[in-house]
């Protein structure tokens, strides 16, 4: 009977505990990505100025790094909601599920650029994607023309294209944790990529071996691709600096022959200090990015914890706000601060979503 009745104080200590807990956050809690953060921001602080609820607490931590946050487990010591500037893994989402967050609610709210950028001090400059590829790429074509890679061996622009400028190559970047650099990766080096016809081929070779059902090789083959063409060089040439993306624009400032890797809604915020790289011969712009013209554009996201809503206070009113016609639509306040809107369509088919908590499946 003793040991019954101490069970049965464990037990109704635990439920206290959690009750305590869920009583002692009364604020939504956001982490994630630094390109989404200046939009979730503006959405936090009109939202604890409009409403009865607390401002969300918002911090900028990398969308792998809020990925690996909001998926540790459920509960209020953990996020609520991540902001992600690419889509979530299958892997990430397998982490949630192994930590018992079984219901992550997908809710795209936009498009951005992303941007090879430099001082306005200095010249602009116009690049393809395969010398931005040639640029930053760890391995490259051999120069001499044979189908082999060499360590890159370039140091200054004008050496892949003599109309490049005679700067020395030198990017500022965002860390591997980061939407931006996956992002970056996939758009724009592996777009550069695919530019060289033999490596290409590669990635051709994966596809009809899937196809003919050889599991294995499609796989070796997708691997190898993957690692030509997304590995960046790690020779001085391309420098994380974080996810800070003011520090880039305070180095940029300091060195007008170096250039850095951002978002589009930053470049657009400090258009009076930096621009923008032409990339295919299209600036990194509003419209050239709304109608596909620019070549290196992503969605971007964030994702919600269904546990979560109706225990903390103010989930599903945030969610509304944020997809709402005067946040995320046409002439709302996000597209003044730089993010690309939804067309009208795509963006009811998400409100529905939100609007039914569905949750996603990969």
């Amino acid at each position: 009977m003793k040991k019954f009745l101490t069970s049965a104080s464990v037990i109704l200590s635990s439920l206290l505990v959690a009750n305590v807990a869920h009583a002692s956050r009364d604020y939504i809690n956001v982490v994630g990505s630094s390109t989404v953060y200046p939009f979730s921001t503006v959405v936090a602080e009109r939202f604890g100025k409009s409403t009865q609820f607390k401002t969300p607490k918002v911090e900028s931590t990398g969308s792998g790094g809020g990925l690996k946050l909001f998926c540790q487990g459920v509960g209020v010591q953990f996020p609520d909601i991540t902001n992600a500037s690419r889509r979530i893994k299958p892997s990430e989402l397998q982490l949630c599920a192994e930590n018992g967050v079984t219901g992550v609610v997908e809710v795209l709210i936009g498009f951005d650029g992303i941007v090879i950028g430099n001082s306005n001090q200095a010249e602009q400059m116009t690049i393809s994607l395969k010398e931005l590829f040639l640029a930053l790429g760890k391995e490259v074509p051999n120069p001499d023309g044979t189908q082999t890679l060499v360590t890159n061996p370039y140091q200054t622009w004008n050496e892949i294209n003599p109309s490049l400028p005679k700067y020395k190559i030198e990017v500022l970047g965002p860390p591997p944790t980061s939407g931006t650099r996956d992002a970056f990766s996939e758009l724009a080096l592996e777009g550069g990529c695919k530019k060289i016809d033999w490596i290409a081929d590669i990635s051709n070779q994966s596809k009809a071996a899937g196809k003919a059902g050889d599991a294995a090789l499609s796989k070796d083959l997708k691997h190898k691709f993957k690692s030509i063409c997304h590995s960046v060089r790690d020779d001085g040439a391309f420098i994380e600096a974080g996810e800070n993306d003011n520090l880039i624009v305070q180095k940029l400032n300091a060195n007008p022959n170096a250039f850095g890797i951002f978002g589009f809604s930053f470049l657009d915020q400090n258009s009076d200090t930096i621009q923008g790289t032409k990339i295919n011969s299209f600036e990194p712009s509003f419209d050239n990015i709304a109608d596909g013209s620019y070549p290196v554009s992503r969605p971007l996201y964030f994702y919600v914890k269904k546990d979560h809503v109706g225990v903390v206070p103010g989930i599903e009113e945030f969610l509304a706000e944020f997809i709402s016609n005067k946040a995320s639509g046409q002439e709302g306040y996000l597209a003044d601060k730089g993010m690309i809107p939804l067309s009208d369509d795509l963006r009811k088919q998400v409100k529905a979503d939100v609007q039914s908590l569905t949750p996603i499946k990969l």
